[in-house]
């Protein structure tokens, strides 16, 4: 309860930081910390009446101080960039999705039954809401000041989180130290950054932008070994390293083209450019690296066979998510839990959703298992998958959203599938990331703060009820 009431003051102040010194934003920043400091050392013994009072006398003060509703609706209504609008746009009609059950038929369930005992007690029987009771502020980086579009933590590392930001920085943060701080920001690039990566060993980063070029940066020593232009002189908006080759990275444009660029050469692949149409905003690929998925901002996603020899892409399967609705993220994932092996997608839409689907066969055809409400519309907001395979019934996937804040959805469930909210963000939350061990979440959002949040470990009285 005490965890629940601080992470709402702490909201309650978010909402309004903008508002607090326009012109001085460390000491916006400052403040906050500050007040997430106080909130964690004077919260614990207090009545739930006093939290109530008090929240609603602070809620009133803030109101009448900066003469401003404390609705984040309407708090932070103001429309986006006339680029980044362009870039995703609205549909003028509400989007119609297949039918879950046209395509389901009468497969398994995706997750763990209620009679894996023998699975649940491997965790200690805790339930998906207690494992993922993220509700302490670890940390707040605010080292960019325009939007994060990509947080990424590097792979099997707890500690290094990745920014690229569209201030035109990438940044490259320790969060478990004592303090957590910045170990190097990237600069390099004339616009924003759309997307990074890292390689699987995590010594080299590629990051992407709006100046047409894609940037390969050596993460010992900090420094930018090549600048490879655009082949079409386009934007650059995703990029992600093949992960069955390193040597090769992937990367989707403003004019519609998939591209394999030879990152030792900087030459583009012969045969690996294809053309998807609208502007490739999300790209995914499964672990072994044969099968490539791109989303674009018409709300299509289109399947490739990538030759791990050549680099030849050869398109494959074609879906309409929903029409002019774009495609902002694309997660893959082989298993959702232990008994759950089909592997699957997860797909941010701007029509408002989030979608997961079924990966049926080796074309990488979709097929839609469910939908999730979420408010997205007019941003890049990102999602996925928590990284530990559940050994408990149910299974968890995480997205940001337009509203500020922060959502844990159990696949599972069939009505109220949120099993957590996070509150803290005072403008649209656009990227979610964990780190490997799941003890950490970091979410940026669209004024560039970033937010490391810890989870907190469910009590042992808690985890005996629940077996």
């Amino acid at each position: 309860m005490a965890a629940g009431w601080q992470q709402r003051a702490f909201a309650l102040d978010a909402r309004y930081n903008a508002h607090r010194a326009p012109n001085h934003p460390n000491f916006r920043t400052l403040y906050i910390r500050r007040r997430c400091q106080l909130l964690r050392e004077y919260t614990k013994g207090e009545d739930s009446l006093i939290r109530k009072q008090y929240l609603r006398i602070r809620c009133q003060l803030l109101q009448q101080r900066y003469g401003v509703s404390c609705d984040q609706s309407s708090t932070y209504s103001r429309s986006i960039s006339a680029r980044s609008s362009s870039r995703v746009s609205e549909s003028p009609e509400a989007p119609r999705f297949p039918s879950e059950e046209s395509f389901l038929g009468e497969q398994g369930a995706v997750v763990p039954t209620k009679q894996a005992k023998a699975s649940r007690a491997i965790v200690g029987g805790t339930t998906i809401a207690e494992n993922y009771a993220f509700v302490g502020v670890h940390h707040i980086f605010d080292q960019h000041t325009a939007g994060v579009t990509m947080l990424k933590f590097a792979n099997n590392d707890r500690s290094r989180l990745c920014c690229a930001s569209l201030d035109g920085t990438v940044s490259i943060c320790n969060v478990t130290a004592d303090p957590p701080y910045v170990e190097v920001v990237l600069k390099g690039h004339k616009k924003g950054v759309t997307g990074c990566d890292w390689s699987v060993s995590n010594d080299l980063m590629v990051s992407c932008s709006l100046d047409s070029t894609l940037r390969l940066w050596d993460v010992g020593s900090q420094k930018c070994l090549r600048v490879v232009q655009d082949q079409m002189g386009a934007e650059m908006l995703s990029c992600l390293f093949q992960p069955a080759n390193n040597n090769m990275v992937i990367a989707g444009n403003s004019q519609g083209m998939v591209e394999v660029l030879n990152v030792s050469t900087g030459i583009y692949a012969r045969g690996g450019s294809s053309k998807l149409g609208g502007e490739v905003l999300a790209l995914a690929c499964d672990a072994n690296g044969q099968l490539l998925w791109a989303g674009n901002n018409k709300g299509v996603v289109v399947s490739f066979l990538f030759d791990l020899e050549t680099g030849r892409l050869s398109k494959l399967r074609r879906l309409t998510v929903a029409e002019n609705c774009p495609i902002t993220c694309i997660s893959w994932r082989a298993w959702i839990s232990r008994e759950a092996r089909d592997p699957t997608l997860l797909i941010n839409c701007a029509a408002n959703v989030v979608c997961l689907f079924r990966v049926v066969d080796k074309e990488g055809s979709l097929q839609l298992k469910r939908t999730f409400a979420v408010r997205h519309k007019n941003y890049l907001v990102r999602s996925t998958f928590c990284p530990i395979m559940s050994f408990r019934q149910g299974a968890c996937v995480v997205t940001g959203s337009e509203d500020s804040c922060v959502y844990f959805l159990d696949i599972e469930r069939d009505e109220k599938p949120c099993v957590n909210k996070l509150q803290g963000h005072a403008c649209p939350v656009l990227s979610v990331s964990f780190n490997y061990d799941e003890s950490l979440l970091a979410t940026s959002d669209y004024q560039g703060l970033v937010i490391v949040w810890k989870r907190e470990k469910p009590t042992t009285n808690s985890a005996q009820q629940n077996t």
